[in-house]
This record gives C-alpha cells, structure tokens and sequence, in this order.
C-alpha cells in the first residue's frame, strides 16, 4: 500500500541520514572551519616567536652596550636596527603594490581599528621624528670630525622608514587581508618588533642624553663657584663638543625638543600594527558593521569644556614658569610647590569625575558588547600596561620620600602627589574601560530628525547674508533644545569624559616638553642612586606619557558613545 511505501522511504532516508554523518568525507568537511582556526593559530604562534626572537637578540645588544661599551658600540646597535628597517621596507612596499592588490584581498575592513585620533598621532610624532632625525643628521655633520659616520645613515634610513610606515598605517590600519596569511602576519610582527627595538634604544639613548646634560650643568656650577670640584667628564664629552655657532645650537636644542615624540611614535605604531596583525585572516559578519558610526558634538556640553579650559590655562601657565625657572642654574624651590600644588588639586577632582561617571555605569541600564573587537582589547590592554609607568614610580617615589623626611614641605608635596597619582590612574581605568564596553544607545527616529534638520539648516543657509544673525539665533536654540533633552545620565557621562579629555591634554603636553620635576627635584635621585633613577625614570615616563595620549582617546570614545 502507498503508507507501506512511504514509511519504508522514510525508514531508507533516516538509514542514509545517520549513514551519511558517520561517513568521513563529512566529518573532514565539517572540521574545515576548525582546521582554519588552527592554521590561524599556528600562524600567529610562528610569527610571535619570529617577533620574540628578534626583540631578544636587539636587546641584548642595547643591553651590551650599555654594559660593555667597548665590545659593543652604539655603532653596531646602528647597524642592527638599520637592517631591520631595510627588511621591513621590503615587506611595506611588496604589501602595498603586491599583497594588498591581490583579488578577494581586501573582502573586509575593520571599522572599529586605525581610528582618526590614533593615525593622526602617527602622522603628528612621525613628522615631529622626521625632523629630529634632520636635526640629527645635521648635528652629525657639523661634528663630522669626532663622530662616525653611521651617525649620519642611519637617521638618513630612519627618515624613509617613518614616511613609508606612516602612509602604510594611514592607507592600512584597518585591513582585514585574506590573502598570504603567514607572510603579512611575520611582516607585521617584524615591524613591531623593529618599532620596540627603536623605543628601547631610544629610552637608553634619552637616559644617556640627561646624564650628559646634567653633568654639563655641574660643570657650569663648578665653573661659577656654586659645586664641588669632583665631577670629571670622559675624554669623548670633551672633544666632541658643539662649537659656538648659532646652527649647532639649533639642531642641539631641536634633537633635545623632539627627542620624547620619537618614543610616542614607535609605542603608537606598536599598538596599530597589533591590531592589524590580529585581523589577519578575519572575517567580519554583518552584525559587526555599525551602520551609524558616532561622531564627535560639543552639543550637550558646558561645564566639562569650561573647566577642563580652566585646568589647561593654569596648567600652561604653571608649565611656562616651571620651565623658566628649572632650567636655570639654581631651580627655584618655590616653582617645585607650585607644580605639584596644581598637581594636587586637578588629580582629586579628575578621581572624582571618574568615580561619579563609574557609579553612573552601573546605574545605566546599557548592555555590554561582548562581540569581539581587537582594538578594544588591546585599548584595555595598553590603558592597563601603561598606568604601571606612573604607578610604579609613584611607589618608588613614595617609598624614598617616606624614609628620608615625608614632613618636609616639599617633601609632603610630593608625597601627596604620588599617592593621588597612583589613586586616579585606577579610577579613571575603571571609568574608561567600563565604557568602552558599553553598547551605544541611539533614539529611534534621531537620525532622520538630524538629517532633516541639517538639510534644512543647509539651504536656509544659502538663501542671504542677511539672515545670518536668524541662522546664529536657531543654532542657540538647536543647543539649548538638545542640552535640555539629553537625559541627566548621558548629560553627566559627557561632561565627565570632556573635562577628562582636556585635563588629560595638558597631563601630557607638561612631560612631554620637558617638565620632569620627579627628577629634578633631586630627592629621590639622592635615595636611590644617579644610575638607577634614571633607569626607573626613562622607563616610567615614556608609559606615563603614552597613557595620558592614549586616555585621550579612550575618553573621547567614551564621550561620543554616551
């Protein structure tokens, strides 16, 4: 009978169903994804231990030089660095006119990573390392005589690898390349490796640089009667030293400005390169893609820019006579107070905001996004790692101001400012890292209102001159209308991050040009040793620096996410 006949076809079909899952061609079919995965994972595995390799073998020799000047020289460092430049040159420019023009290499493209921020700091420390090594090379020439001539090389191979590097990141950043997996991956991970090589030397080179400039300075005070006649200076510091002309002196004080940019720039392409050594070979699902990317509005914002405003204008202000009068043969106690009396205000009210925009996190009913994203675990990650910089010399701060003479005034100062220090590097992580893990919250219909709005703004715009002062009228009332609507959360959240923003700024515009009294100050150099401060010192600040750089976009992703 036909039900006869359909339940033994359905009885034949189960048969061949469950016959076809224990087949091996299946099971091989369906373990290809996995396979993929595994491939991915060796891949990344072999290119780590390529990178591994070679930071370990140039830092053994930093490590020799610095140790064993005789065996080792600044030369041969030179030397090393200069091949790997040339090595990661020939894998830019086989990417950028062979890889990257390959088909079906360019399938997906990460609109989280490269942001505009983070590639215009690599144009910005890029340009400012070009012409530190134009100054350099300059200096080199002049001092021809005394100097070798890889002095003059190497900058020349260190202008072509900032140009080519920085159009590549800024074309680059956000590739998700399907082709050569294993090639791009080792390219990527020697390119790192050579960017952490050159921060290194630069952090050993920067401590050298003020050890020479701080006994050129005891000289001057032994020649003025203001210091003991026990300072000598080797027999290279002598002979090698800049004439008496004008152009020396500008390339000497222009290589000294510019020295600290060329630290930020080889930690800034660090942290890009990563993110595109671990796009490799990912493919990126649809729901991935924000169909509205957030840009950035000062509506909704008064106070925030008012007093981050405030804290940069004082902030320059101290900066200013903190230079004039640490510079000078006898610094000036009174300017030590007044920089870490500013310190000591801004710090707790920055730890404050954070915690207040903490507590808002959680009271907001906002999901976490869990999908994942590179450049946000590696923004958590660098945000994380390079607090430890100031964290650490804080502790050691704290640790020898404590033993010699904590009631001193300036002593007690300096104290405080490490402790609060330490305090809102924590407060603000939490408050960054908590956001950056915050879905964006967009009201229906706001977008299309938005579009309308600007459409007709638009052509209002072009109708007359004459209705310009309507057009400034509407605007205020666009303002108000959206400070008004925002909700008291988001209000709060966006204040918080702005004034953050700003007070963050001149936290790294201050170091970076040069304001370093944890140095200067002389106490805890006298505790711990000349030698060895310097050595926490250049290690800690070049992170201290990067993490006020870094903060400023984390924040302003929290702002504009709000």
């Amino acid at each position: 009978c036909h039900h006869c006949k359909s339940k033994s076809a359905s009885a034949q079909t189960d048969t061949s169903k469950i016959h076809y899952e224990k087949f091996w061609l299946y099971r091989h079919c369906s373990s290809v994804q996995q396979r993929d995965r595994q491939a991915q994972k060796a891949g990344q595995l072999f290119s780590g231990l390529l990178a591994m390799n070679v930071v370990f073998l140039g830092s053994a020799f930093i490590s020799s030089m610095i140790f064993n000047k005789v065996a080792i020289t600044l030369a041969d460092v030179w030397i090393l660095l200069s091949i790997l430049k040339v090595l990661c040159l020939f894998w830019i420019i086989y990417y950028l006119l062979g890889t990257s023009r390959q088909p079906h290499a360019m399938l997906y493209r990460d609109s989280h990573a490269g942001a505009i921020w983070i590639r215009g700091s690599v144009l910005l420390f890029g340009s400012c390392s070009i012409l530190l090594n134009v100054f350099q090379i300059g200096y080199s020439t002049i001092l021809v005589h005394c100097k070798s001539r890889v002095e003059i090389v190497f900058p020349s191979i260190g202008i072509l690898f900032i140009c080519t590097q920085a159009y590549f990141l800024w074309h680059h950043a956000k590739d998700c390349i399907q082709v050569q997996h294993n090639l791009t991956r080792c390219g990527l991970m020697l390119t790192i490796a050579t960017n952490l090589l050159l921060w290194l030397l630069a952090v050993t080179n920067d401590t050298l640089h003020m050890e020479i400039e701080s006994q050129l300075r005891e000289v001057e005070r032994r020649f003025t009667g203001k210091a003991p006649l026990h300072l000598s200076i080797g027999n290279e510091t002598t002979l090698c030293t800049c004439p008496n002309t004008t152009i020396c002196k500008v390339f000497q004080k222009g290589y000294i400005l510019l020295y600290p940019f060329n630290t930020e720039y080889c930690l800034v392409c660090c942290s890009v390169l990563y993110v595109m050594w671990k796009n490799v070979g990912r493919r990126i699902s649809h729901h991935h893609i924000p169909h509205t990317k957030p840009k950035f509005k000062l509506q909704g914002v008064v106070f925030g820019p008012l007093l981050g405003t405030s804290a940069v204008i004082i902030g320059a202000c101290v900066f200013m006579m903190y230079q004039i009068q640490a510079t000078s043969l006898v610094p000036s106690r009174q300017v030590f107070v007044i920089y870490y009396s500013y310190y000591i205000v801004l710090l707790p009210l920055m730890s404050v905001g954070a915690v207040i925009g903490t507590i808002i996190h959680a009271l907001e009913k906002k999901e976490l996004d869990t999908l994942k994203n590179p450049t946000r675990s590696l923004d958590v990650v660098l945000l994380m790692g390079a607090a430890l910089g100031q964290i650490g010399m804080s502790y050691f701060s704290i640790v020898a101001l404590v033993a010699t003479d904590p009631r001193d005034l300036l002593n007690s100062l300096a104290l405080s400012y490490s402790v609060l220090l330490i305090f809102q590097n924590i407060t603000q992580n939490v408050f960054v890292i908590d956001g950056l893990h915050r879905r964006r919250a967009t009201p229906p219909g706001k977008e299309e209102d938005t579009k309308e709005q600007n459409h007709e703004a638009y052509s209002q715009r072009r109708v007359s001159v004459l209705e310009l002062g309507q057009e400034i009228r509407k605007a205020s009332l666009s303002y108000i209308h959206t400070y008004s609507h925002l909700s008291w959360k988001r209000r709060v959240l966006r204040e918080i991050s702005f004034f953050l923003v700003l007070c963050n700024i001149i936290l790294w515009v201050m170091p970076t040009f040069g304001a370093h009294p944890i140095f200067e100050n002389g106490m805890e150099r006298s505790f711990y040793g000349y030698s060895t401060w310097f050595v926490i010192v250049n290690f800690g600040l070049p992170l201290g620096v990067f993490y006020r750089m870094h903060s400023v976009g984390g924040l302003l992703e929290v702002y504009v996410t709000a």
